[in-house]
């Protein structure tokens, strides 16, 4: 600052206010610089609280129960689909163990499952549980009252055994002739011809499980000392021991010897109905 001369007059009061005041300004810029660096820098705990312009948390979110799966239960796994060869090799594994006696009353006969090696994606105790639960069934021949029926393994005696049989040993085994497409009963032998099981026939109109219960019921009709049956009509149920692997002939799909309790049968003989080519 230049020195005053001696004899000037001092500056005016409201000068030296006016310097005063920007004195003042300044100081309180610098002072209020270092407000805003704390205001947004951290915050002091427990002298400040939270830092200027933040908002509390959100607490914690609550814990949910978890609700039902949007795509439902998990689906049962599919069985593996039944392979086979044209001819198989004419050896056979052989279901252990025994069922219970299937009915209450009537002549007892014993029987063994057996399925052709080479066979896949059924095994012994498969078919032998499906012959079982079909033949047990009161709708089957053993709820007549005039047979009992008994699965037993593979060293026991049986009056029959029921084979699970690729399309060429079938022909072996029924000694019909060339076929490879239905089944058969030939003396102690019932023969499901396995392409039959795997795929059913196409004109049957109804699942494969049923027309696999027909054939069981079917074959060992015969093995009961039943023959072929015609359709009783248009519309009616085909009796069990019609043809239905080769047509329907105007009846509708039925697996079952008995309705309602009672044998239910149609007039005795068979359709000449041609083997389709296909297996």
């Amino acid at each position: 600052m230049p020195a005053r001369h001696a004899g000037s007059p001092p500056p005016p009061r409201g000068r030296r206010l006016l310097l005063l005041a920007l004195v003042l300004a300044m100081a309180g810029l610098v002072v209020g610089g270092f407000g805003v660096v704390e205001a947004v820098g951290e915050p002091h705990p427990g002298r400040h609280g939270l830092a200027a312009g933040q908002l509390p948390a959100p607490p914690p979110p609550a814990p949910s129960t978890p609700g039902p799966s949007p795509t439902g239960p998990p689906r049962p796994t599919p069985p593996p689909p039944i392979r086979y060869p044209e001819a198989g090799p004419q050896t056979w594994r052989t279901a252990a163990g025994r069922s219970p006696v299937l009915g209450e009353a009537g002549q007892l006969l014993r029987f063994r499952i057996a399925v052709e090696n080479g066979i896949t994606g059924i095994g012994p105790d498969d078919f032998a549980d499906a012959v079982v639960t079909t033949l047990g069934d009161p709708r089957s021949w053993t709820g007549s009252g005039e047979w009992r029926l008994q699965r037993v393994g593979p060293k026991e005696e049986a009056d029959f055994t029921i084979y699970l049989a690729t399309p060429a040993t079938r022909d072996e085994l029924c000694a019909d002739g060339y076929d490879r497409y239905t089944s058969c009963r030939n003396g102690a032998h019932v023969v499901v011809n396995v392409a039959r099981w795997a795929h059913g026939v196409p004109h049957y109109g109804a699942p494969l499980a049923v027309y696999r219960q027909y054939v069981i019921n079917h074959e060992v009709g015969h093995r009961l000392g039943h023959g072929h049956e015609l359709c009783p009509g248009r519309g009616s149920a085909a009796p069990v021991m019609q043809q239905q692997t080769l047509g329907l002939h105007g009846c509708t799909p039925n697996a079952w010897p008995l309705r309602d309790g009672e044998l239910y049968a149609g007039r005795p003989g068979h359709y000449d109905d041609p083997i389709p080519d296909l297996h």
